[in-house]
Formats: C-alpha cells, structure tokens, sequence
C-alpha cells in the first residue's frame, strides 16, 4: 500500500458572493510542484472572473491519461519495446449519470506512440494498452468508462 497526498488551498479574494466568488485555488503536490488550479468555465455563472488554472474534470482526464501512459511504458520496458514518444489527446464527457447526478461519464485516450526500431505489431500494440489499463490504478479506481483509442505514430 502506498500512500499519496495533495494540499489543496484557496483563500478569499474580494467578496464572498454567491455568484461571483473566485474559484481560483493552488494544489500542491508537493517538492515545490504548486498547480494551479480553478473551476471549468463552463460550470460557473457568467459573473464569475476568468482565471487560468486546471479544473478538476480536466486533472481526472489527465490522471487516468497519465496513469495509461506511465503503465504503457512500463510495460513496453519490459518487452523490451522501445518508446520514444508518447502523446494522448484525452477527453473526457461530463454528463448525469444513472442516478442522475453529474458525473465524468466517459473518457476517450487517444494515444499516438511512436517506437525505435520496429514497432510491435497491430495485435500486440493493442495487447499493451489493454493491459496497461487494466494496471492503471486510477481506472480501476472510477466508475467512468475509459475508451482507449490508440495508435502507433
């Protein structure tokens, strides 16, 4: 078992009003590495003040691309595949669930790799991310369907 940890800090700018309060917050995951982070434009009113940083919707797509990818590598590693580039265009679909509640419903990975030497075939490429997600502790840890589409590049 291991365990993993992120601070999560947002403190007052202005005034604490219903429809305008900034989302704007740090997420710290520590070793100095501060992310900063925010609501989806999408999911707060109009009056809320634009600001940049990573929303949670996009860090869950990012987490379960990240841990794909890191489960890929590793096992491309040890059958001795050799990657050279790794690139997922992820995207998730945040929509009302079963119980109807909103929810991450479905995410789509689309990684393109690319490989030295010869690439594995069709069949064993697919074989790899197959496998990695069904390593990817983020995935197997969410009710959210993940679609991998993968390519060789």
């Amino acid at each position: 078992m291991s365990d993993h940890r992120a601070r999560i800090e947002w403190n007052l700018q202005g005034a604490f009003e219903h429809r305008t309060y900034s989302r704007t917050h740090g997420m710290d995951f520590g070793a100095g590495v501060v992310v900063p982070g925010n609501a989806a434009a999408g999911n707060v009113p109009p009056t809320v003040p634009a600001a940049h940083g990573v929303d949670p919707e996009q860090a869950f797509v990012a987490s379960l691309s990240t841990c794909h990818m890191l489960w890929l590598l590793h096992l491309a590693s040890r059958a001795k595949l050799t990657v050279t580039r790794y690139l997922d265009e992820a995207s998730g679909v945040l929509q009302k669930g079963p119980q109807g509640k909103w929810m991450m419903n479905r995410v789509r990975l689309r990684p393109a790799v690319t490989f030295s030497g010869t690439a594995p075939a069709a069949q064993e490429h697919g074989q790899l991310h197959h496998r990695a997600h069904e390593e990817c502790y983020v995935a197997n840890s969410v009710r959210t369907q993940v679609i991998c589409l993968a390519a060789v590049a």
